[in-house]
């Protein structure tokens, strides 16, 4: 069980910094696209469409990268943060408390965003975007929705790790 529990955390910790790069990299696109319009506007009096757009989709993504990173990493908001240091039976409740909290919270948006109120997939939130294109930009909107279930999975993954890490007994000695 230790062994499985390593491993998921190795997993959770890698994508996490997959997550930290991609939020990185996309706050960074966000700066150079918000400055190339800003410079449009002021010398070319006419900004170019797509980047009021294209900065708006990537700041869902750095957004959603960035919470699902701060969750792993634990700088999350949170009412008691002094008991997320605890080690005892207190820490172990707290841990479960919060990924209770944190799964009632993920777990709609996660389903949701594959199924419609339906149960169909068809009717999903990601389903729906596929349909429609971004005004400016020629690509279809699910790439831009996607951002919430990946970002939400990768929140879901974290608290699996965090929870089964928190719970696990520490080795004897």
């Amino acid at each position: 069980m230790r062994a499985a529990i390593f491993w998921l955390d190795r997993i959770s910790d890698f994508l996490n910094r997959i997550a930290l790069w991609g939020a990185v990299l996309a706050v960074a696109s966000l700066v150079l696209i918000a400055g190339w319009q800003a410079a449009a506007r002021y010398l070319l009096d006419q900004p170019p469409a797509w980047t009021e757009e294209l900065a708006r989709y990537l700041m869902v993504w750095a957004g959603l990268l960035g919470a699902s990173c701060a969750f792993r990493f634990q700088v999350d908001p949170s009412l008691f943060p002094a008991a997320r240091e605890r080690a005892d039976g207190v820490g172990r409740v707290y841990a479960v408390l919060r990924a209770l909290g944190a799964f009632i919270f993920v777990a709609p948006i996660l389903w949701y965003s594959l199924y419609g109120l339906n149960g169909k997939i068809a009717s999903g939130y990601i389903a729906r975007n596929a349909r429609v294109t971004a005004e400016t930009l020629d690509v279809p909107m699910s790439v831009f929705a996607m951002a919430i279930p990946i970002g939400f999975g990768l929140i879901m993954l974290h608290l699996l790790a965090n929870l089964s890490t928190a719970l696990m007994q520490p080795k004897e000695t």
